[in-house]
This record gives C-alpha cells, structure tokens and sequence, in this order.
C-alpha cells in the first residue's frame, strides 16, 4: 500500500481511538533493540528500531477498516478502540494484567506497559470469548499485513532491506511518482500499450465512451423516454450479448460468441492493468487487484479468502496452474449429478480447446525454492511429486504471477479468450462498473432475460439490453446478483465450498553447503510446478506451494511477541510453504461478499490434519533446520538437533491439533458451487446446459456452476465448462 496513496485517505477516527490503535500496533511490532551481534547491520538496526506507530502503520490500518473492507463483523473494531481509550473499559477487556500498581490502578490501554499489552494479546487469542479472539486475530492480521506491504513514497519499505526482500519495481531505485511518469511515458509513445487496449472503454468520459461503443457498433440511445423505464439509467447501450465478468469463466464465453460474430459486451467490476502498469507490489496489488482490497473471510473469519477482481479475473493473479478436470471427479459428476457433458467427448474437446488456447505444458526449466523443497522431500519419503502443468513457457521464472504476471508470459484470460473478443471487432470491455440488478421481463409466462443495470464508478446507472445474459461474477459474486435480481431458486447461494487450505513452513539457512543454493529465496521463481497427489483419494487433499510475500506471510505466522516476530521475518526468504488443501465434503452459503458463512465439517478437519502431517514430514526429509506450521501455539521444531523419536511425537502432535474456531488461519483461493448445475431445479440452480432454471436467456458460467468441490486448481475446469456453455449459447441465437 503506496503511503502517499493512503494516508491522504481521511482517517475514519477519532484521536483517542487511534491512540489505542496505536498502542496496538506499538503491542504487535515494537520498537526493540537488535539480536546481539546485528548492532554494524544497518538495515537490521534499523528495522528492530522502528515500531510500528512510526512507520504510520496505525494511520493505515485505520484506513483499511474504516474504508475499504467490509465485513458484518467489522463494527467490533472502531467500538473495541473506543472502549480502550477508556481506563473501566480496559479492565473489562484485559482484566488484572491492565492495572497499574498506583492508585486509582484503572488505566486505558496505551498506558499499559509493553509487556503486558504483550500478556493481553496472547489472553485475547486464548480466550473462551469468540470476540475476544477475533479481535486479535483480525488486529494481528491487519497489522503485520501493512507493517510488511506498505511503502514509503520512495517505494520502499522499512523491513525489507534487512529481510532480504527484493521487490518487482526496484524498491528505493525508483519512487512512485517515477514509475507514474515512466508508465504515462510508455502510454504517450506507445499507442499499442496493453493488449485489450483497443476494445477497452473508459467511463470516466461519457462523450467519449458512447462514442467508442458507437464506432464499434454498439446502438447507444439517451432517449430519456425510452431509459427512464430502465430505473433512471443515463443511456441504454444495444448488444447481442453482454457478459458480467471478465475472468475464467465470462473471458470464455465473451471470446467465444465474439468470435462468431455477436456484438459482446463485457461488463468488469475491477480496473484494468496492461503489463506496463500492473502494480507488482504486494499492498498495491492486494488493494487494486484482489476482491474486497485482498481480505474477505467468513462471517467467523475462520477463512480467509482470496479472489481476483481485475480485467481477467482469478488467471490475472492466478499461480498458473492449469490442471485437467481429474477422471474421477467427471465420473462422480456424471453418474452421481447426471451431467452426461462431463464424461463425453464435448467435455475432452472443450478442455483440449482451452488448455491449446492458453498455452498449457508441463514441462519446467528451473525449480523455485518452495517447489525444491516439495519435491526433493517427496523423494525422500519416496512418494510421487508430480510436474504441474501451467500456461506458461517451461522457462517461465516469476514469482510475483499474484501480482499479475511482470512480463506478459502467462497466458490468463486478458492475453487470450479478451484477445479474441478485441481482435474479432465485435467486444467491447467496460472495467470499473458493477452489475446492480438483471433486466427481465415476462413472456408466454415464463421470465427472460433482456440484459442488466450496472452502476458506473461516478454513481450514474447504465442499461445494457441485450438477447443473451451471462453471469460470470464468481462464486462469492453471481448469487449476490441474482438474488438482487430476485430469483428464487433455493441452491442460489448454497453448497458453497471453498478448498481449505493450512501451511506448514521449514527453515533452510543459507551459508556454503546450503541447499536449495544460496541465491533461492522463497518468493522468487515460479510458483507452482510440483505437487503432491498420495493422500488425493485416501484423504481428498494434495499438497502444493504458495505465493507468499511478506505481508501475507507475517499476517498468516503465529504472533508470540513483536521480537520473536521479527526475529521470524529475517529467517523469510529462506523459510519454505508447504500447504495442504483438502476436497472438502462440507459447504457454506455465500449472500454478498461480506456475508459469507462456511463452518468446516469435521471430515474435512480430520483430512487436513492428514495434509498437515505430511506436509511436515515431507519439510523435515527435504533437510529443513527447523519446522513448524501456523498455529496460533507457534511451536517450533529443531530438527538437526532432534531425535527420530522427538521428530515424530512433534509431527503427530501439531498436526492433531484443530484448525477451526481461530485456532490457525485456514484460507481458500478457489470458491465453487453456489449455483451448481444439476439435473432439475429441485437439486440444483443452473441447468446442465448453464441456464438458469427460472430466467430464459441467462446463463452462469464461471466455479459457482460446480456440483461439487473438485480438489484441483479449477482454471482449466472452469474454462472448459464455460467453453461449452458457449456452445449452447451459440445454438440458442443461431435458432
């Protein structure tokens, strides 16, 4: 999160509730003299010596829950500052540990010492009070998030030179400001600039957008007469189709239908990013890139979860891996959910399709960190590793792909299916608005489809009417949607499943004899090419590899103290992520992004723990110095120093442990299934074909239309499936 950005955001509140902010960001990451023997390191010095009250961290985190993240829960925080700015409402919340030995005792929260602000938290993660324990994970997270991500308006950042971090734009070589001017250079001299640029409009100039729209041969009409039915719209805009979503599944379909000949219009809530101007820094990212400015969670926030929400969708900030639907899977959906298309040859066409137009291979030049480590422990255990197939060249060595990809060379929706749609004359891409409601109306008794309302960033309404509707908002977004659009199928919403994810880490000090070699740091290289498949069916989990830079990584380690934490942040770059993710049987139910309710099922827990295990068993084979996972006890393990039997009672206990009730972060990258297909509206929401059982001419394609969780990277399952549902839309407007 670029400082200069943020902090000219108007603090949302008051100044004794940014003093207990403050105080408890000063709690999480003090200011504290350095390890002995780092005093002539400089950047070390530096980084132990500033808290985070002086990197204006609390200004930032103010911003962030004040503004920007919504959650139901969220009203917790602003109430929990106010009433630690008080000395009766620190006793109530932090009990004995809070008073002072000098009358009158009672004192607010900032007065408190340090070392038992430190004593506090750890009783607020501990506590049997649920509200107590999110407050310190949601403080925890937020904190050691921004405190690692933010940068100063150099574009640096007060930790990363002393843990190693080499950030995509250069850190302190060039400031923000510079690389503005460098890209509005590139923009000015370069009228090619980005790949979809021809078909992009740009809202923020109605004469100008209308125009666009017009010379592509969009009909436009601002007939007040004939918009003013349409909820007091500013114009109505004619296409054959418009689709709302511009990731796995709606880049599909939108390329598709274009490619034929129908007038496409792509509606994209998020911005934007040719390759020039893509923000490669974790806060940037995470704040422009990512649903719900990269943290949304469960209404318990048990899981954390992350979805894309740019030009692209989920393949922009992707990790690349594109795996086929696994046979199994397409059996079980065949014959347990009659859906005949996934066991046919429409279905293997449909994939060979997809996997050919975004360039899918399996081959891998050079291993990063992360995935040595896999690979080699997998190999120790002898158990099978298997290459992950991605779209991108073998040689393709970019750790920063969940930034976008810095050099173009993965091959997501904006550089293929939106080529398509841009290249054939007849798309038309309209970022920054949002999809209020569906147009419908009612013929020989039964709804159709005729298009959708959608907000524009200034707060005016715009129609698009259109014979075909698509609904490609993700499964967190596309119930929310047609809810608003008042459908009633009961499955809209339902059967939410999420891909739970836990990580177990290993530390791998670098010196002569290192392994993997001195110059691999973690967050470099590509991000996923091996995995772990040996518990797939017995358990439902396959173990990978993660994206971890170090905002996220802070936020997801376990918080002992604010020395141990940073003493933890120098061992980054050469610490390794394993993670476990499991099929999960148990499901959720999604009605916003904001509200989302998911409770881990207990079969799931037990395969989790299972994962857990072996990721830990597979980081100790691969050599690592030390292990561990993220729970909240934050036990660690020597391993060079330990016994065969110490090894194994430290495996068995910490992977026994529970992972629910904020125990240990728990995230989802893949949401699928809250408006599955199925056989007939009594068991599903969409039909077999992607239309909607209520709505004729509406169609949904993107993970919500899963009948179950599918227990892989879905890109390549979610495009083969909105790829036949183009299909069916193209027999539909051919008739």
């Amino acid at each position: 999160m670029e400082k200069g950005a943020e902090s000219g955001g108007k603090c949302p509140y008051s100044r004794r509730q940014m003093e207990s902010l403050a105080a408890l960001c000063d709690t999480f990451l003090p200011e504290m003299e350095p390890p002995s023997g780092a005093d002539d390191d400089k950047d070390i010095s530096r980084f132990f010596r500033t808290s985070a009250s002086t990197a204006n961290t609390p200004h930032q985190v103010a911003i962030l829950m004040g503004h920007k993240i919504r959650h139901r829960r969220l009203f917790l925080a602003p109430l929990a500052l106010w009433v630690l700015s008080t000395a009766i409402g620190t006793w109530v919340l932090c009990g004995r540990k809070s008073l002072s030995r000098r009358f009158p005792y009672l004192q607010k929260f900032s007065r408190v010492s340090t070392e038992n602000r430190k004593e506090i938290m750890h009783s607020w993660a501990n506590s049997h009070f649920f509200v107590l324990r999110l407050l310190f994970n949601a403080l925890k997270i937020f904190i050691t998030l921004i405190f690692f991500s933010q940068v100063d308006e150099k574009g640096d950042n007060v930790s990363w030179q002393a843990i190693r971090y080499r950030s995509k734009t250069g850190g302190a070589a060039m400031n923000v400001q510079q690389l503005g001017n460098m890209i509005t250079a590139q923009e000015n001299s370069n009228p090619e600039l980005g790949p979809l640029r021809e078909g992009i409009i740009d809202l923020k100039s109605k004469e100008e957008s209308l125009q666009k729209l017009s010379d592509l041969g969009f009909p436009v009409s601002l007939n007040p007469n004939r918009i003013r039915r349409r909820g007091g719209a500013s114009y109505a805009v004619e296409s054959d189709v418009v689709v709302i979503g511009s990731g796995c599944g709606g880049g599909v379909v939108a390329g598709v239908l274009a490619q034929q000949g129908y007038k496409t219009i792509v509606l994209e809530k998020g911005k934007y990013f040719p390759t020039a101007r893509l923000p490669l820094l974790e806060g940037q990212a995470m704040d422009q890139m990512y649903l719900g400015n990269g943290i949304i969670g469960t209404d318990n926030m048990d899981i954390l979860i992350l979805a894309g929400s740019t030009v692209g969708g989920g393949s922009t900030i992707n990790w690349s891996a594109s795996i086929r639907t696994p046979p199994h899977v397409r059996k079980e959906w065949s014959e347990n959910h009659e859906l005949k298309l996934f066991e046919s040859s429409a279905y293997d066409d449909a994939m060979d399709a997809v996997c050919g137009k975004i360039g899918v291979q399996a081959n891998v030049a050079e291993e990063g960190f992360n995935n040595m480590v896999l690979r080699k422990g997998c190999d120790e255990l002898r158990i099978p590793a298997e290459t992950i197939p991605r779209n991108a060249s073998s040689d393709h060595y970019c750790g920063s792909c969940c930034f976008g990809c810095e050099n173009g060379g993965k091959r997501g929706v904006a550089e293929t299916w939106l080529m398509d749609l841009v290249s054939s004359g007849n798309g038309a891409i309209l970022p920054e608005c949002e999809a209020v409601k569906i147009i419908t109306s009612k013929r020989g008794g039964r709804k159709h489809a005729g298009g959708v309302s959608f907000r524009l960033k200034n707060g005016e309404f715009a129609v698009v009417e259109s014979k075909i509707t698509v609904v490609s908002c993700g499964a967190i977004g596309t119930p929310a949607l047609l809810k608003k659009s008042r459908l009633k199928n009961r499955h809209i919403g339902r059967n939410l499943h999420l891909h739970p994810v836990v990580m177990g880490w290993g530390y791998f000090p670098d010196g002569p004899e290192s392994w993997p070699e001195t110059e691999k740091v973690s967050y470099e290289g590509a991000i996923m090419t091996a995995m772990s498949k040996s518990l797939m069916i017995s358990n439902r989990a396959i173990i990978q590899t993660p994206a971890l830079h170090p905002g996220m990584f802070s936020a997801l380690m376990p918080w002992i103290s604010g020395d141990a934490h940073k003493k933890k942040m120098l061992k980054f770059p050469r610490t390794a992520n394993l993670f476990t993710l499991v099929r999960d049987l148990g499901t959720g139910e999604v009605n916003s992004p904001t509200d989302i309710s998911y409770r881990v099922d207990d079969r799931d827990e037990e395969n989790l723990r299972r994962g857990m295990e072996m990721v830990l068993r597979i980081l100790a084979a691969a050599g690592a110095e030390e292990i561990g996972t993220q729970h909240k006890q934050g036990r660690v393990l020597n391993v060079k120093r330990a016994t065969e039997e110490e090894l194994e009672k430290f495996v068995k206990e910490e992977s026994e442990r529970g992972f629910r009730n904020l125990s240990s972060p728990m995230c989802s990258a893949h949401q699928m299934g809250s408006c599955r297909m199925g056989a007939s509206p009594a068991e599903s929401a969409v039909a077999p074909d992607g239309e909607s059982w209520e709505v004729e001419g509406l169609y949904v394609a993107d993970s919500s239309v899963f009948p179950t969780a599918l227990g892989v990277n879905p890109m390549v399952t979610i495009q083969a499936i909105a790829y036949c549902t183009a299909q069916s839309i193209l027999t539909r407007l051919r008739g």
